[in-house]
């Protein structure tokens, strides 16, 4: 469905199939609802029948790995960029059929992003197993649903070895703080780092390496191996949504710290308000004012849309550009 991607952390995308089901605010203003429902009225979203694409696309892959082997290199797929791979409403044939064809194509890594964690482990057993060539990666846009799904996630890395494990915090509607998650085991109540693997719990710091053998592995955790931010652009009737700098250089910082490899896909619509002094754009179309966590308030950060072009995707003059190291 795609070639050469112009999503910049990846190089290819793959459909297998079409459509959704929205389950978070992130879906809100869901690009692929807005090009392949409302645009080219190729499928209908929400609780609809799904549609599997075309021969020609299923077949896309083996061309990539062609490619791949005669230029000796990895390069990065995201299948499903027009639906979710972990979707439950699926037909679990077409799952297992997608994994067979990610098995015979082991040059390509394959990025499964769902925001439908809690059904990774049990839908790729499903369907044979998840491919040793195929990362996972969840949506977090706020810190609710990262305290609901990176944990989720978490459990899947560990469970069935995938490649790497990542976040895609786009679109990011608040704050993160992926160093303190809140809810990775209610029973107990740690709180655990998932840069890092810490966990603590009753005021104590854990860790792989103070745990040790002996210790259950409850008190340690899987990390993220890469993380993604962006910010979020309009889509058809859906305007898009203010995100503040500040909450992309705390992802930034946090994973500079742990060093996890960062990659800031754009900005979005919006920029923090400035003096014009030439360069900003005077037919901006829309104002706001922002607090903390993405609320719109009288007396929060003054926020300006300027457009997806303008807003761009640097980041304090830095182009984040990092990928995640795969085997050879």
């Amino acid at each position: 469905m795609a070639e050469n991607s112009a999503i910049s952390w990846t190089r290819h995308t793959w459909n297998p199939w079409m459509g959704c089901t929205k389950v978070s605010p992130a879906c809100d203003g869901c690009y692929a609802e807005a090009l392949m429902d409302k645009r080219y009225r190729k499928v209908q979203w929400g609780n609809a029948p799904r549609v599997r694409t075309s021969v020609h696309t299923w077949n896309d892959p083996f061309r990539w790995q062609g490619q791949a082997e005669k230029e000796g290199d990895r390069p990065f797929i995201f299948c499903a960029s027009l639906a979710d791979i972990f979707d439950n409403q699926v037909n679990p044939q077409w799952r297992a059929d997608a994994f067979e064809v990610m098995r015979k194509t082991p040059r390509l890594v394959y990025l499964l992003l769902t925001k439908r964690p809690q059904n990774i482990i049990e839908l790729a057993d499903k369907a044979g197993g998840l491919p040793s060539n195929a990362a996972i990666g969840t949506t977090i846009e706020d810190q609710k649903r990262a305290d609901i799904n990176v944990p989720a996630l978490l459990d899947a890395k560990a469970a069935i070895n995938p490649e790497f494990a990542f976040l895609s915090c786009e679109p990011l509607l608040g704050p993160i703080d992926l160093t303190a998650l809140r809810e990775f085991n209610p029973a107990a109540k740690p709180w655990i780092n998932a840069l890092s693997g810490a966990v603590t719990s009753g005021g104590v710091p854990r860790s792989r390496s103070e745990c040790g053998i002996n210790v259950s592995t409850s008190w340690t955790s899987p990390t993220i191996d890469w993380v993604i931010t962006g910010g979020e652009t309009d889509q058809g009737g859906h305007k898009a949504r203010p995100t503040h700098p500040t909450w992309f250089r705390s992802l930034r910082d946090q994973c500079a710290r742990y060093r996890v490899p960062f990659h800031h896909k754009q900005n979005g619509e919006w920029l923090p308000t400035q003096a014009n002094d030439g360069e900003w754009p005077t037919d901006t179309v829309g104002f706001c004012r922002i607090n903390t966590f993405g609320d719109r308030v009288d007396d929060g950060w003054p926020m300006q849309k300027v457009g997806k072009k303008f807003a761009g995707r640097v980041l304090d003059g830095v182009t984040h550009d990092a990928f995640p190291e795969v085997s050879a």
